[in-house]
């Protein structure tokens, strides 16, 4: 148990530190975008797109294994570990396109979806949603088995 809830020390730790040095580890204008710029009327930032998305899908990927790390250390079944998989992966690639068309009109409507959009493709959102998931399921076979 000891061991269990170190490991989910570390790897939350791991979460932080990709958020920390998401400056210096990252290709990403948008960062300085959000945080300031578009407050202040600025247009878009000047962003190479093929250098973006390699950025956001090494992004992506690095809190998607640390969340299955987190995930398998949690439960320790290979099933769920499938069925994140396949979640990330779908999301990936419902909100890339997603993302990049807010980007191509410019957040016509407003930036707020776009933020919202980004936000779970670079940060690790997704294991907010499935760990709670997780131990409902749990929870619900653990009734019905009794």
């Amino acid at each position: 148990m000891i061991k269990k809830v170190l490991l989910i020390i570390v790897f939350i730790f791991l979460l932080i530190a990709v958020r920390i040095f998401q400056f210096d580890i990252f290709y990403d204008p948008f960062l300085y975008y959000f945080k300031n710029s578009y407050l202040d009327g600025h247009g878009l930032p000047e962003f190479d797109w093929v250098k973006m998305t390699i950025f956001l899908l090494f992004r992506f990927s690095i809190n998607t294994a640390i969340s299955l790390m987190i995930i398998y250390t949690l439960f320790k079944n290979k099933e769920l570990i499938k069925f994140s998989i396949a979640t990330y992966a779908v999301a990936f690639i419902i909100l890339l396109p997603t993302y990049y068309y807010y980007i191509s009109i410019e957040f016509e409507g407003g930036y707020l979806a776009a933020f919202y959009v980004r936000r779970f493709l670079i940060q690790p959102l997704l294991l907010f949603l499935l760990v709670p998931a997780f131990f409902y399921q749990q929870k619900v076979q653990a009734n019905n088995s009794n």
